[in-house]
């Protein structure tokens, strides 16, 4: 006797033998404990720069170009976005996942500190602030210009 011998000879308990295997799989997947997509944190700094008075086309060109350049220059980024409006500036730079956002932190408070320094010394305040999670770290960057007040 061979193994596929029962079910040659009963054809019907066969179909609704894998009738229930089809049934127990489809009930089966929908219990699987798979994420749609993986939980992942990328190393991300966001730069705000400040310039009271200055337009979003001011801060734009004067104030996000410039700083833009220098950051792009950082071993690792993936990914520069900026937004500016009336007086404000954001920017985030986003890392490649590997990249230390400790060590991130400080290429990006020392081009900041760079910049201001090429500036005339006419803005102030580049720092980190003292709450910050493991994955983000914020650098806030303000000026103060001669003609926008």
């Amino acid at each position: 006797m061979n193994i596929s011998a029962p079910f040659i000879t009963r054809p019907i308990a066969t179909t609704l033998l894998m009738a229930a295997f089809v049934c127990s799989g489809i009930a089966a997947y929908f219990f699987l404990p798979v994420a749609p997509l993986p939980q992942v944190d990328f190393p991300t700094i966001q730069v705000s720069a400040q310039l009271p008075g200055a337009s979003a086309e001011t801060m734009a060109s004067s104030v996000a170009n410039p700083l833009e350049q220098q950051f792009g220059q950082i071993a690792g980024v993936t990914q520069l976005t900026s937004t500016s409006t009336l007086g404000n500036t954001q920017i985030n730079i986003q890392f490649e996942l590997n990249r230390n956002i400790d060590a991130a932190a400080q290429d990006v408070d020392l081009l900041v500190q760079r910049h201001a320094a090429e500036d005339d010394g006419a803005r102030h305040g580049a720092g980190f602030p003292s709450s910050r999670d493991s994955s983000t770290a914020r650098i806030v960057y303000r000026g103060r210009s001669r003609t926008c007040w």
